[in-house]
């Protein structure tokens, strides 16, 4: 039963905000598009949870280099998810979507949702260029980025008034931003 706790609060820290937001009567008004949108976006901040788990080794079956496999293909999953939350945006709304991307937009979370949006397209350059870097200064960067999308990516969800239920948003949430700040501590100052 040990070695399931950390499953099992994983589980619940990101079915319940995917839950009320499905339930959410507000989305009987809204198009396909800005729904699928929506909820790659609500997807990839539970992605954003997994991804320091995976790379501390927390979640018991995946440690070492499973867990860093499994932190990879997420990665590739955050990035695809990023793209079709933007996709689904544009497709509902063009010109507010290019203001947001031009930094046009007059709300707040745009800017931070477009910070998060560079933020993890410069982490996938950088582990295209990971063979080329020395692997210090790699992971100083990629732990840098990944702390900067992370609390980015967390300043566009709160401020957004959408599907996502306003308790469950802000648990997910804070279990993000605690969750890489404990693996960013213990894989850079702890475990040197």
């Amino acid at each position: 039963m040990r070695k399931a706790l950390p499953w099992l609060a994983l589980a619940a820290l990101t079915a319940g905000p995917l839950t009320l937001a499905a339930l959410n009567p507000w989305l009987a008004y809204r198009g396909f598009a800005y729904i699928t949108g929506g909820f790659a976006g609500i997807l990839a901040l539970c992605l954003l949870l997994a991804q320091p788990l995976l790379a501390a080794g927390y979640l018991p079956g995946l440690r070492g280099p499973t867990g860093r496999r499994w932190h990879r293909r997420a990665g590739i999953a955050l990035l695809v998810l990023t793209l079709l939350h933007i996709a689904g945006l544009y497709i509902t709304s063009p010109p507010d979507t290019v203001d947001a991307l031009l930094l046009r937009a007059p709300t707040g979370f745009s800017v931070w949702g477009v910070i998060a949006l560079w933020g993890i397209v410069a982490t996938a350059l950088l582990v295209a260029l990971r063979r080329r870097l020395a692997p210090r200064r790699w992971r100083w960067a990629h732990n840098a980025l990944a702390a900067l999308v992370v609390l980015a990516t967390v300043l566009h969800a709160v401020q957004i008034e959408g599907a996502m239920e306003l308790i469950s948003k802000w648990v997910l949430c804070l279990a993000t931003l605690a969750a890489t700040a404990a693996a960013l501590v213990d894989l850079r100052l702890l475990r040197r």
